[in-house]
C-alpha cells in the first residue's frame, strides 16, 4: 500500500488523521532520550556563548599581551563564531553524506580536542586555535541536531522536541553563567571555565555509541529493516504501517533522481528555493533582530542603562539568562498547539514593542535632564533612576517575546521544511547563514552604538523586527503536524500552484481527501 497525500479542499491528511492515535511528548520515553541526547548538542552551543564573556576577564589577566590588544581579544571571542560558519558548512554535507549519528560523534570529538586545547593553552595563540576547534564542534552539532530529533520525530510533536534542543541551548547559556561565578576563585579560572565544557561532548559521544542512526536517514540509504526497527519503538503497528508507506513513496520518488546533492542544485529547483529562502530567512532574521546583542552584551546594555556595578550587572544578566530558558519551555508547549507561523508573528510584534521600550529608556538617559538627575548618583558608582530600571524592563520584556517564538521557530522550522534529499545540505547552508549573521551582530553592536547612539542602535533593530514580519506573512508557511512529505508538496503547491495539484491528480489518480491506494 503506498498513501500519497495531496492539497485538498480541507487541507492536508496526516499519519494522526489516517490512524487517528496521536503521540504525545512524554508517552514514549525513547523518542524523548533521542531528543535529550541530541539535544547535548545544543547544550554545547549556549554554553560556549555565555561562558567566554566571563573567561575573557581572566584570560587578559595571564596573558597581558590580550589585555592591551582589542583585536586579540576581540579574535579570541570570535573565532568560535568563525570556526561554527566552517562547522555549520561541513556539518550539512557530512549529515548526508554519514548520517546524522556519525556527524554528531565528529562533532563531539573535535569540540573535546578543542576544549583541552584551550584548558591547557600556553599562549593566546594556541587559544585562539583551540576556540576554532570548539567553533567547529559547535557548527557541524547547530545542524546535525535539529535534523536528527526531528527525523525520528512523530509529525505532531516534532516542533516541540526540536525546540528541547533550543532549550537545550537556553540551559547552556545559563550554566555557563553559573559556571562563571562558580570558578571565579578557584586558580586557573579561565582553564577550568573553558575546560569544563568538554565534559558534556564526552557524555553525549558515549550516549551516542548507543543510539540508532536516523530511521528516516537509513531508510533513503536503503538500510529498511535497520529503519524499520528502529521506526517501531517509536510507533505502535497501526502508525507503523503508515509512516513507512510514506517513507517507500519518499524513497521512490528520490531515486528518480541518483546524482548526490551538491549546494549549487538547492537554486536549480524553484521549490528548494522557496524552502531555502523561508529557512535561511528566519535564521538570519533571528540574528538581526538582536538576540546576540542581549546574550553577548547584556552586562554592558545593564551598565549603558547606568547600573555600573560589575557584580550586579552580571546578576541581572543571569536572570535573563534564566528567563530566556524559561521562555523556550513556553515556546516547546506553544509551537505545536499555536503552530510555527502564528508564534513567530506574535514573538516579533513584540520584539518590536520592546525594543522601541529600550531605546526610549536610552534616549532618555542620554537627555540633558537625565544626567542631571544621575549626577549625585553616577557620584556613588551607580545609577538607579527610573530610566535605568525602564531600560532593564524592555531587556526583560525583549526575552519574554523573543524566547518563546524567534528563539525555537527557525530552528524547527529549518529541520521539516526541507526533503530529505536536501535536508543535510540546505539545514547546513541555513545554519551557515544564522552564524554569518552572528557574526555581524557581534562584532558590530557596539561600534554601532558609539556612532550613532544606543538608542539609535536599538530603533535599527526595531526597523528589521518590523521587516521580518513581513516577511514571515510573505515566506513562511505553517508546516504544524505535517508529515515530511506533505510539507514537500506544500512546496511544490506554492512554487507551481494548480498546475502542480492537477499534475499530481492525473498522474496518481487521486481524489481531494489527498489519499491513494495502490
Amino acid at each position: 500500500m503506498t498513501i500519497i497525500s495531496l492539497p485538498g479542499s480541507s487541507g492536508y491528511l496526516n499519519p494522526t488523521e489516517i490512524t487517528g492515535k496521536k503521540v504525545t511528548y512524554f508517552s514514549n520515553r525513547y523518542v524523548l532520550g533521542l531528543t535529550l541526547t541530541a539535544g547535548i548538542g545544543g547544550l554545547l552551543f549556549g554554553y560556549d556563548t555565555g561562558v567566554i564573556s566571563g573567561a575573557l576577564l581572566y584570560i587578559k589577566d595571564d596573558f597581558p599581551v590580550v589585555n592591551n590588544n582589542n583585536f586579540l581579544q576581540e579574535t579570541i571571542v570570535s573565532m568560535a563564531i568563525f570556526g561554527a560558519i566552517i562547522g555549520a558548512a561541513v556539518g550539512g554535507w557530512l549529515n548526508d553524506a554519514h548520517g546524522r549519528k556519525k556527524a554528531t560523534l565528529i562533532a563531539d570529538v573535535i569540540f573535546a580536542v578543542g576544549s583541552v586545547v584551550m584548558a591547557a593553552a600556553p599562549d593566546p595563540y594556541v587559544l585562539i586555535f583551540g576556540r576554532l576547534l570548539v567553533g567547529l564542534g559547535i557548527g557541524a552539532a547547530s545542524v546535525t541536531a535539529p535534523v536528527y530529533i526531528a527525523e525520528a520525530s512523530p509529525s505532531e510533536i516534532r516542533g516541540g522536541l526540536v525546540s528541547t534542543n533550543v532549550l537545550m541551548i537556553t540551559g547552556g547559556q545559563f550554566l555557563s553563567y553559573l559556571v562563571n561565578l562558580a570558578f571565579t576563585e578557584v586558580p586557573g579560572t579561565w582553564r577550568w571555565m573553558l575546560g569544563v565544557s568538554g565534559v558534556p561532548a564526552v557524555v553525549q559521544f558515549i550516549l551516542m555509541l548507543f543510539l540508532p542512526e536516523s530511521p528516516r536517514w537509513l531508510y533513503m540509504k536503503n538500510e529498511k529493516s535497520e529503519a524499520i526497527a528502529v521506526l517501531s519503538k517509536i510507533y505502535d503497528p497501526d502508525r507503523l504501517e503508515v509512516e513507512v508507506d510514506l517513507l517507500s513513496a519518499a524513497l521512490e520518488e528520490e531515486t528518480l533522481s541518483k546524482n548526490s546533492v551538491k549546494y549549487t542544485d538547492v537554486f536549480k529547483s524553484k521549490e528548494i528555493r522557496l524552502a531555502f529562502l523561508a529557512g535561511a530567512g528566519l535564521q538570519a532574521f533571528q540574528q538581526f533582530t538582536g538576540i546576540n546583542t542581549v546574550m553577548y552584551y547584556s552586562p554592558t546594555i545593564v551598565q549603558m542603562a547606568g547600573f555600573t556595578s560589575n557584580k550586579l550587572a552580571l546578576l541581572l544578566s543571569l536572570i535573563v539568562a534564566g528567563m530566556n530558558a524559561i521562555g523556550t519551555v513556553l515556546g516547546i508547549i506553544l509551537i505545536d498547539r499555536f503552530g510555527r507561523r502564528r508564534l513567530a508573528l506574535t514573538s516579533l510584534f513584540g520584539v518590536v514593542l520592546s525594543l522601541i521600550v529600550l531605546s526610549g529608556a536610552f534616549f532618555l538617559q542620554s537627555s540633558q535632564s537625565f544626567s542631571e538627575i544621575c549626577e549625585a548618583y553616577i557620584l556613588n558608582g551607580s545609577c538607579k533612576s527610573s530610566s535605568a530600571w525602564f531600560a532593564i524592563a524592555g531587556l526583560v520584556l525583549y526575552i519574554a517575546f523573543f524566547s518563546p517564538g524567534m528563539g525555537p521557530v527557525p530552528w524547527a522550522v529549518n529541520s521539516e521544511i526541507y526533503p530529505g534529499k536536501y535536508r543535510g545540505v540546505c539545514g547546513g547552508m541555513s545554519a551557515t547563514v544564522n552564524w554569518i549573521s552572528n557574526l555581524i551582530v557581534a562584532q558590530s553592536f557596539l561600534s554601532i552604538a558609539a556612532a550613532v547612539g544606543t538608542a539609535s542602535t536599538f530603533l535599527i533593530l526595531a526597523g528589521v523586527a518590523v521587516i521580518a514580519i513581513f516577511f514571515v506573512l510573505a515566506f513562511v508557511p505553517e508546516t504544524k503536524g505535517l508529515s515530511f512529505e506533505q510539507v514537500e508538496r506544500l512546496w511544490k503547491v506554492r512554487a507551481w500552484g494548480s498546475a502542480y495539484e492537477t499534475e499530481s491528480l492525473l498522474e496518481n489518480g487521486s481524489d481531494r481527501n489527498g489519499i491513494y491506494v495502490a
